[in-house]
């Protein structure tokens, strides 16, 4: 087993003690789309998304004035073209994040979809995407190729490191592909919305607590949040909380907001620091 220690070797842009990636997957109507429901009555939530949660994050976006990486689905692209131009053009990334939110591993289909989102976010924003998450944590060394293909260089989907790392597939590890991983147990707002039911003055508690943590550590704080009513953070107490963390995070030296981009570049650049070590798994 490597220490701890021994496995801190690397650097953050700016010199900063810790980075604080903040991302927001869009998750609209397609979450019920591409399960064949119509997003109606109690499967409205994600209609909230675009109408209610995103104008807010946005506003909190321009309020702050920190890095933001917005995640959105093809469909949720073509529902609301206009809103995903006006995210673009706000300054905040947006990275891919399925087709339909496919629930299932999507088989053979998944190349298609990809390259249709792909399509879709370029010709709305005028800017290539370059970052991936899963739309349901679903990954095959398929969807690694295919987003290579495309010319991604990141995606932030996996759950298994405390820090960035280069990817590894068919065999080889990848200097050109970095994984920037999401906690979806403690750094995410789902957990804590949709099977708990926390208040949000606890969610916000809990979050400075791993903040602290991971800043003791020097670390990488990736949390992912959903502009939905339901599981999400888009009603207005939810954003307050959101908003509470970031004025947190602020208040403390050395703390360096990072879009994904931006953080998957700097990884790749200095790609020796970010080789992980795979024995055993």
């Amino acid at each position: 087993m490597i220490p701890l220690a021994q496995r801190k070797h690397h650097s953050w842009p700016d010199d900063a003690r810790c980075v604080v990636g903040l991302t927001l997957d869009f998750d609209g109507t397609s979450l019920k789309r591409g399960r064949g429901q119509l997003p109606f009555g109690a499967r409205s939530h994600g209609r909230y998304s675009a109408k209610c949660g995103i104008p807010r994050f946005v506003d909190m976006f321009t309020r702050h004035n920190v890095p933001w990486t917005f995640y959105v689905s093809g469909y949720d692209a073509e529902e609301s073209p206009d809103l995903v131009r006006d995210i673009s053009r706000s300054g905040i990334e947006i990275g891919s994040h399925g087709y339909f939110h496919e629930g299932v591993d999507p088989g053979d289909a998944e190349p298609e979809l990809l390259e249709r989102t792909h399509r879709l976010l370029t010709e709305i924003t005028g800017i290539t995407p370059k970052g991936w998450r899963s739309p349901s944590g679903h990954k095959t060394v398929r969807t690694l190729r295919k987003l290579r293909e495309l010319g991604y260089v990141y995606d932030s989907s996996d759950k298994d490191f405390d820090l960035p790392y280069l990817a590894r597939y068919d065999g080889a590890e990848r200097s050109d592909y970095v994984c920037l991983p999401n906690n979806t147990s403690s750094l995410d707002d789902f957990p804590f919305y949709r099977v708990s039911y926390t208040p949000p003055s606890e969610v916000l508690a809990h979050w400075q607590q791993e903040f602290d943590a991971i800043y003791a550590e020097g670390g990488y704080f990736n949390l992912t949040f959903h502009p939905r009513v339901g599981y999400g953070s888009g009603s207005p107490a939810r954003v307050a909380a959101v908003e509470g963390l970031i004025n947190y995070a602020k208040r403390h030296e050395g703390v360096r907001f990072v879009g994904m981009l931006e953080l998957a570049e700097w990884c790749l650049k200095r790609s020796s620091d970010w080789r992980r070590d795979w024995s055993g798994q």
